[in-house]
């Protein structure tokens, strides 16, 4: 038995390295565990196509959580709703953190992370920038210990 784990990789990540390496070493005959089916699929579909490619290549699937085992009818139609539920929480969830950051927006919070540059940083920046026409954007970011980019994003939010 081994264990495959994506430690650190967002719940909706395209990519997980551990995901696709315990599809690629899976062999006729193995079968594929996963501890709860939420967190191996991102999408109905991409449940659907896994069993499908399960089937094709001989392999088994199981759930430990939901107590789902595809070799019957019955665990395949409960893998297909449990997926399709699934989806249904994840859109929910999305769907209720767009709402509640809009609201919040609304009322004048800021969203997301905090800025790197306080205003007073940025305003010092911008008339450091216009008192000195050697001094250039990156030269200042770094000694701000920040990318131009965001310095250049701080300046124009003045």
């Amino acid at each position: 038995m081994r264990i495959f784990e994506d430690e650190g990789v967002s719940a909706v990540a395209k990519v997980r390295p551990g995901f696709t390496l315990a599809l690629e070493m899976l062999c006729p005959g193995d079968t594929f565990v996963v501890w709860k089916m939420d967190r191996a699929f991102r999408s109905l579909r991409h449940a659907l196509d896994t069993l499908e490619l399960f089937e094709k290549s001989g392999i088994e699937f199981r759930s430990l959580t939901e107590q789902i085992d595809t070799t019957t009818p019955v665990g395949k139609l409960l893998y297909r709703i449990i997926n399709a539920l699934a989806e249904f929480e994840r859109d929910l969830n999305s769907e209720r953190t767009k709402a509640g950051m809009e609201a919040a927006r609304k009322r004048g919070k800021r969203v997301g992370r905090p800025p790197k540059l306080t205003q007073k940083q940025a305003k010092r920046a911008a008339k450091d920038l216009a008192a000195d026409p050697g001094l250039t954007l990156a030269a200042l970011a770094k000694e701000l210990k920040v990318s131009p980019r965001t310095l250049k994003r701080a300046i124009a939010e003045l």
